[in-house]
C-alpha cells in the first residue's frame, strides 16, 4: 500500500513541475515573451526595478509602483527579438506593467520570470532590462 502512495505522490509532483532541456525543474511564474511589437506597445505604467536575480532559469524581478495593493497588476517580461553582437551576446527586455489602481501607496511585489527561451549558442548573455540601468548575465 505504501508502494501505491509513493508512485501517486510522485506523479502528482512530477506532473505539478514543467521542465527545461536538461530535466530541472522550472517553477517561475511567468515565461518570457519574445515579440518586437509587444516590446514597443505593451502598458508600460510608471515603475522602479528594486533588484534582479537568476535563479536557475527564472529571473526574479522585485518591482515597486504606486497603487492601492497591487492585486490587479499584469505585469509581463518582452525581449525585443533583437540579438545585439558582442562579446558576450546582449539581449534587450522590459518588465511591462498594466496598472490601473489609483492610490498613491507604494506597492513592492516580485515576480519570477522562464528565460530558458533567451539561451542562444555558448553559455551566456547579457540581459539588458529597460527599466533599469542595471544588467545582469545569464550563465547557463
Amino acid at each position: 500500500m505504501k508502494s501505491i502512495f509513493s508512485i501517486i505522490f510522485i506523479a502528482i509532483i512530477t506532473l505539478g513541475c514543467s521542465y527545461d532541456n536538461d530535466d530541472h525543474p522550472i517553477n517561475c511564474d511567468f515565461k518570457t515573451i519574445i515579440s518586437p511589437e509587444e516590446y514597443i506597445n505593451a502598458p508600460s505604467a510608471a515603475l522602479s526595478i528594486n533588484s534582479l536575480e537568476i535563479v536557475n532559469d527564472c529571473l526574479i524581478i522585485n518591482y515597486s509602483s504606486s497603487g492601492c495593493d497591487g492585486k490587479s497588476w499584469e505585469v509581463k517580461l518582452i525581449d525585443s527579438g533583437e540579438l545585439m553582437e558582442s562579446n558576450p551576446p546582449q539581449r534587450n527586455l522590459r518588465l511591462s506593467l498594466k496598472n490601473n489602481e489609483e492610490c498613491f501607496a507604494i506597492i513592492s511585489k516580485e515576480s519570477s520570470f522562464d528565460i530558458s527561451n533567451l539561451k542562444i549558442k555558448g553559455n551566456k548573455v547579457i540581459l539588458n532590462i529597460t527599466n533599469t540601468d542595471d544588467k545582469i548575465s545569464y550563465d547557463y
